[in-house]
């Protein structure tokens, strides 16, 4: 009996498919001098948000570390350490416990946030506005049940480029009640002084 050859031009078929790994799961590695991060609101009020930089999971609902509202993680923008995190409960929780969480942020520190569920309700003037001022374009209509996430820093100069938002609207959610989930990923320059 003879064995089967495959043609020189198929190949010998043992070659290797290498998977490049990236940090956070990244579509693309970043380039030198930059993090990678990936943020994930909520789906719901059912699967809960997640943020991950540079390959560390900061918060996510297996580490039972996430809630309902807003979801924010604190990291220096020089060394990629992780500073702070925590959730506000903006269905019924007390706004102004974000307002000074807010107001503590130094200088020369990415603010990192996930939606879930509702981030709108408890939401006042002046917590849209710190919002604003560390560079999102969208913190002045969140409302009942908007998808949201967003990196930025304190008093930045220009808008971030690392927002998304998405409206509730009982027409076109996807799920009952709620809009989709939204996934932010990308590559942050570190802040060199």
């Amino acid at each position: 009996m003879r064995t089967p050859r495959l043609p020189h031009w198929l190949g010998s078929g043992s070659k290797e498919t290498r998977v490049v790994k990236t940090k956070c799961d990244l579509s693309k590695p970043c380039p030198q001098n930059c993090f990678a991060f990936k943020i994930c609101s909520g789906a719901a009020n059912v699967v809960g948000p997640s943020i991950c930089f540079e390959d560390h999971m900061i918060m996510s609902p297996v580490k039972n570390n996430v809630g309902r509202g807003l979801n924010i993680a604190l990291v220096n923008a020089t060394t990629g350490t992780v500073l702070r995190q925590d959730h506000f409960d903006m269905y019924s929780g007390d706004a102004s416990l974000l307002v000074a969480f807010l107001k503590q942020i130094l200088e020369g520190t990415l603010v990192l946030v996930a939606s879930y569920d509702d981030p709108g309700t408890q939401m006042n003037d002046e917590i849209r506005t710190l919002f604003s001022n560390m560079g999102s374009a969208y913190a002045k209509q969140l409302s009942f049940r908007d998808s949201w996430v967003f990196l930025g820093a304190r008093d930045i100069s220009n808008k971030s480029p690392f927002e998304q938002f998405l409206k509730n609207n009982p027409e076109t959610n996807k799920y009952e009640g709620w809009p989709e989930l939204l996934e932010l990923e990308g590559c942050v320059p570190r802040k060199v002084f």
